[in-house]
């Protein structure tokens, strides 16, 4: 009698796994970490929760093998599918994930589309190209996920395109995205019977979850009508004729399965049958689909019993020595020999002896969750794998169904609805639609709705999370070359006109600024949205500030400002911090896109020298001490209010003239004081320094005196009181 296996001792708490923690809240982060594709991590919390119960739960069980497969630690994964499999009979779709781990495994069938027959249909052959599309479109339109022809595709957030029955494969997700309306379109076009076979096999498996066997069995036949030799098809039809105790037709299916995929067939009975494991290398197909479909039909008889099937089929008993039935005295003990590892040699010596190479290799890649990472997944759109000469072909999706018109890709299946051009940077909305990034951003600053659809887009807006279409801009930059190079020439004119910073200068009409000053600004009307933006996509982060006046719309002088920092709200205004920098003369006017550029001439202040310099630095020390004991003798409420906003005074520079225009405190003191905008505006575009500091000491004069006045005004009041 062999005594019950030990478990071993917990192992440490990884990141993320707070053993306080409860065990709902490591349950959500498990989840939360499935999606953002850390299968490591989401692993660890759901075997921690695991361990903490008193029982096992047959759909953590399921969670932990979904991440351990997606993890690539396909040992441990059978190990807690085994486990589920002793809380209650596995179901098909619950084994989506091992399989896709397995197919991955097997190295060529998971990681490329067959360009080929791989479905066996009459005439073709496996190795001769596909006549409808060149295999590198095939490539290219290929699912990151399940490595099929992408069927109703949708675009997540970071930019990646997933088939949408593989986005609800995984874990719930709060935001339903929509299909992409261009890359369905462009499928639809190259590939337009593949894609009613996926809409038929899309319509049985939902007739199939509805329990309506008969119907989805008829869409089953339509389906095999235009792919006969489609594996994935054939097993649909053989668990509906299951479903139906329809067994004859059921075996036929899944005889005719493994005649095709062999390999595949090996794998399922060595992980699922071990009890047959000494005898299956010698076993035929037709011998091996019996073996498998026998033991699928006494599963099928077996459903209404209660205690779940061992893995050779037999309720409540097992030929694996590593399963004696003297070993488990409970569903718990069974349960955690799988969940703890202890069967992990075993399953990993069974799948090194089936696989062509090491289960773990070529799996350390993670695929992709809500927030995949790019770098993994974004193949070069030119590469195309090399065909291996033992793959075994999974699917007849991506076989040549025979009699597509010739490919033809031009930029109508690219073009923006807004711009009426090839798409460039495109970027999809969770409403399915694609735009340039540049037209989609100018929509957004009028209103957080789809141009086309109406639909809110306020979450977009709030993200600006605009990654572009990885799939989109490979078939443009493959297919489009020469389009493409003609539409980034416009771009980069257009970058360049922008760019330049004495013709067309974009002017922000608001208020007065000085240069060396800080500038904050409100930004929130849609023109000067797109204005900030162009200012910091073309590098220069200038532009100009001016008064507006009645009749010529600008005033004749302005500053140029520097944007140091620009923060984005949710609904799309910001805040721009900028500083002064310059001065300059208006020569002409326009307006660009709702705001108003200019054609400007910079100026400097003439240089002194000789005995005009002596007198220029003794008036500039005069005035700077006049400006100090101005500034000092305000109350401490306006002296705070004026720092909070302006900073501190900078200080006194030794050479007057080393600014071209002119010391920083001068400005400084004409923003702080309270003057007429004609006024500032006066000094503002003066040449000579010697004039504006005497300007600013007739000023200092004119207000000391009035402080004094009414200072001495109230003195006498309170003497007379």
């Amino acid at each position: 009698m062999s005594p019950e296996p030990v478990p071993p001792p917990p192992p440490p708490p990884r990141p993320g796994c707070d053993q306080g923690e409860p065990l709902a809240t490591r349950i959500d982060k498990g989840d939360e970490a499935f999606r953002a594709g850390q299968y490591e991590t989401a692993a660890e919390l759901f075997r921690s929760v695991l361990a903490g119960l008193a029982q096992p739960e047959r759909g953590l069980c399921l969670r932990l093998g979904d991440a351990l497969a997606r993890a690539g630690r396909l040992p441990e994964a059978l190990g807690a599918f085994r486990g589920a499999a002793r809380l209650g009979a596995l179901r098909p779709e619950e084994l989506g994930e091992l399989a896709g781990g397995l197919a991955r495994a097997l190295g060529q069938s998971g990681r490329r589309l067959p360009a080929g027959n791989p479905g066996g249909v009459p005439g073709a052959s496996s190795g001769e190209p596909a006549a409808s599309a060149p295999a590198a479109l095939r490539d290219l339109l290929r699912c990151p996920r399940c490595h099929w022809l992408l069927h109703e595709p949708v675009t997540l957030s970071n930019g990646l395109t997933v088939c949408r029955r593989c986005l609800e494969l995984g874990p719930a997700r709060p935001q339903a995205r929509r299909v992409n309306v261009v890359l369905s379109g462009l499928l639809e076009k190259c590939f337009p019977d593949e894609g009613r076979v996926r809409r038929l096999a899309g319509q049985a498996r939902g007739l199939q979850r509805q329990q309506q066997p008969e119907a989805a069995l008829l869409r089953c036949h339509q389906a095999l009508e235009l792919a006969p030799g489609d594996n994935s098809l054939l097993l649909l039809r053989a668990e509906l004729y299951l479903t139906m105790n329809n067994y004859e037709p059921a075996l036929q299916d899944a005889n005719a399965v493994c005649q095709n995929a062999p390999l595949l067939t090996k794998v399922m009975c060595e992980v699922f049958f071990p009890a047959s494991e000494n005898v299956y290398q010698n076993l035929t197909p037709s011998t091996q689909s019996g073996l498998l479909t026998t033991t699928l039909k006494a599963q099928c008889h077996s459903e209404g019993n209660t205690q779940p099937l061992d893995e050779d089929g037999e309720a409540g008993s097992s030929q694996n020595p590593s399963e004696n039935s003297d070993v488990f005295r409970g569903t718990r003990s069974s349960v955690l020999y799988f969940l703890l590892g202890l069967h992990q040699e075993e399953d990993k010596a069974v799948l090194e002896s089936i696989l062509p190479i090491a289960p773990s290799a070529g799996l350390k890649r993670q695929f992709p969750g809500d927030l995949e990472d790019e770098k993994d997944l974004n193949d070069s759109p030119g590469k195309i794998p090399k065909k291996e000469a033992d793959s075994s072909p999974q699917r007849d999706m991506n076989s040549d169904l025979g009699g597509s018109p010739e490919l033809l890709i031009d930029v109508t299946d690219f073009e923006c609805a807004l711009c009426m051009r090839l798409l460039f940077e495109p970027v999809t909305t969770p409403c399915g639609h694609t735009f340039c990034l540049k037209c989609l951003e100018r929509c957004l600053d009028h209103a957080p709705h789809c141009p086309l659809c109406k639909e809110e887009l306020s979450e977009l807006l709030a993200s600006r999370n605009f990654n572009t279409t990885i799939m989109a801009e490979e078939l443009i930059f493959r297919y489009l070359s020469e389009e493409l190079s003609d539409r980034k020439r416009i771009y980069d004119e257009e970058m360049t006109e922008l760019s330049n910073l004495t013709r067309d200068v974009p002017i922000f009409v608001c208020a007065m600024a000085f240069p060396t000053v800080p500038c904050p600004l409100h930004v929130f009307e849609p023109r000067y949205r797109l204005m900030i933006r162009r200012c910091m996509e073309t590098g220069t982060k200038r532009f100009g500030m001016c008064l507006s006046t009645e009749h010529a719309g600008l005033s004749e002088y302005g500053c140029m400002l520097e944007i140091k920092d620009v923060r984005t709200f949710p609904d799309g205004s910001s805040v721009v911090d900028a500083i002064g920098i310059s001065r300059f003369r208006v020569l002409s006017h326009r307006h660009r896109d709702g705001y108003n550029t200019a054609d400007i001439e910079y100026l400097e202040d003439e240089k002194m020298e000789g005995p005009e310099y002596e007198e220029l630095t003794s008036l500039h020390d005069s005035v700077y001490q006049q400006s100090v004991t101005w500034f000092t003798s305000l109350p401490d409420h306006m002296r705070e209010q004026i720092l909070s906003h302006f900073g501190l005074m900078p200080d006194r520079e030794p050479e007057p003239q080393s600014n071209p225009s002119g010391p920083a405190w001068s400005w400084w003191i004409l923003a702080v004081l309270p003057l007429e905008r004609k006024a500032q505006l006066a000094i503002l575009g003066m040449t000579l320094l010697k004039e504006r500091l005497l300007a600013i000491r007739r000023i200092l004069v004119i207000i000391t005196r009035k402080m004094n006045s009414r200072q001495e005004l109230v003195n006498s009041r309170q003497r007379n009181n």
